[in-house]
């Protein structure tokens, strides 16, 4: 509103502000990479800007702990035709590691072999972040520490004033219920499960809608996903899609957030967008140009021609995903779980704003493929209306969001539940919006920044962190 006035949001947008500010978590930005041995460059060390990393991006105290993933081919070829265009391509920072790393907590992961079967898969190099490879080694060790898998929290419990947690009911790979008491209980099942159970449970108010009141389950946002494919001679390019890791890719962010002007194109938000090498599973990967049958021996033909000299990022356009009044979540009234609790449903649909935003990204992603050398290029615009059948992406946010007015959000800015202090709320849940990156570092940087209060804070003395 400051740059382009509040008239320019559509009038059903529900934008909010985070109630902490980027300086002050980055330090827990920074402690979640060096926890997990984050590959990449660094664009913006202590306020100078780095050659080879991310211009845009915001002050980092130190650099990546591991250097950006070797590139390959095709990345290198995107990365040249974006600065012939102007852009600062940068390698995109990557859980998969570049080299062997010792963590702070001493453990140790190996270096990425491109074995193209990541992001689906475990790791067998303990080469890809993950719980398995970061901290459940030291915690499993601690005497104070104990893991009940294979069970699934049915409820909070409260107490009679319905103002405190008392813990939590569960059930376990038996089937068997057990309550579990608790002084302090966090909540940390990502998005749609933090929800659901704060609904059932009876904690906070549920969203309305029209009434545009209510706070559990609203400001639910997605992303806005699109791809284009670059059809390459074959005998000129061979891109060997296999060579590959969860995240390897080279990016720009040069139509992110606010780095451009929007004045012209009649949206707000943005993307970052890049070529991106996952992954060449034949049976996924079978990129093939329009027209051709979508079956046969013509199909055949043409995904055997297409498969070394194709380029298909699958989720080459990243775009931010804003709150809309009538985008929530709800408990359904007809669908059950296996507990016979109602489950989670989703009202959602992508607006103008996203649509619009989208088409611009997916042009001038086309632009860079165009200038790599097709000789076709094939882009796929996100349209509406929503559909979850065709992939694009798991990064559900919002609906128990985070802020400073216990009007229009959850939990305040250390996670802290408005109406349950010894209750803390922590995942994607807690985004207001989903900007153009995916969610990961920032759940895990409030994570760390919600920990670090309760541990300093709060267990001192237990009670509001923030004054309603």
């Amino acid at each position: 509103t400051e740059r382009y006035g509040a008239s320019f949001l559509p009038p059903d947008m529900t934008i909010q502000d985070w109630g902490v500010t980027y300086d002050e978590i980055e330090p827990y930005y920074d402690r979640f990479e060096y926890l997990c041995g984050t590959s990449g460059t660094a664009g913006n060390l202590k306020g100078q800007i780095q050659e080879g990393g991310n211009p845009f991006e915001g002050p980092r105290s130190r650099p990546y702990p591991t250097p950006a993933q070797a590139q390959p081919f095709s990345h290198t070829l995107f990365g040249k035709a974006a600065r012939e265009l102007g852009y600062k391509p940068f390698p995109q920072p990557s859980g998969n590691l570049s080299q062997p790393y010792l963590n702070p907590l001493g453990i140790r992961l190996g270096p990425c072999t491109y074995c193209g079967f990541c992001e689906w898969f475990g790791c067998g190099n303990y080469s890809k972040a993950s719980p398995q490879t970061t901290i459940l080694p030291v915690l499993v060790r601690k005497a104070n520490f104990l893991a009940r898998d294979n069970c699934e929290v049915t409820r909070i419990n409260l107490d009679s004033s319905g103002k405190r947690a008392t813990g939590v009911t569960y059930v376990d790979a038996a089937g068997e219920e057990w309550e579990q008491p608790a002084e302090l209980v966090i909540l940390s099942a990502y998005t749609i499960f933090n929800v659901q159970l704060l609904l059932l449970s009876g904690i906070g108010k549920p969203y309305d809608p029209v009434a545009g009141e209510g706070v559990i389950g609203r400001n639910f946002t997605h992303q806005t996903i699109s791809d284009v494919t670059g059809f390459f001679d074959a005998a000129k390019f061979i891109f060997n899609p296999f060579i590959a890791s969860g995240s390897i890719g080279m990016c720009i962010d040069e139509f992110n957030g606010d780095n451009f002007d929007h004045g012209p194109h009649g949206f707000v938000g943005g993307g970052y967008m890049g070529q991106v090498q996952t992954n060449g599973r034949p049976i996924e990967t079978t990129p093939v140009p329009p027209g051709t049958p979508r079956w046969g021996a013509a199909w055949k033909s043409a995904v055997r021609e297409n498969y070394l000299s194709a380029v298909k990022p699958g989720t080459g356009v990243h775009g931010s995903f804003y709150a809309y009044r009538d985008v929530y979540l709800d408990l359904d009234p007809t669908y059950k779980d296996r507990f016979g609790r109602p489950l989670v449903r989703m009202t959602i649909d992508f607006h103008d704003n996203e649509l619009k935003q989208n088409a611009f990204l997916t042009d001038r992603f086309a632009d860079i493929i165009q200038a790599m050398g097709a000789k076709q290029v094939m882009k796929e615009y996100r349209k509406g209306p929503y559909d979850i059948t065709k992939y694009q992406t798991t990064h559900l946010c919002g609906g128990a969001v985070m802020g400073t007015d216990p009007k229009t959000s959850a939990i305040n800015r250390y996670l802290q539940s408005w109406d349950m202090p010894n209750l803390f709320v922590m995942g994607a849940s807690g985004f207001p919006q989903n900007a153009g990156y995916n969610p990961t570092g920032t759940l895990a940087a409030l994570a760390f920044w919600s920990a670090e209060a309760i541990r300093s804070t709060y267990l001192k003395n237990p009670g509001p962190l923030v004054n309603a």
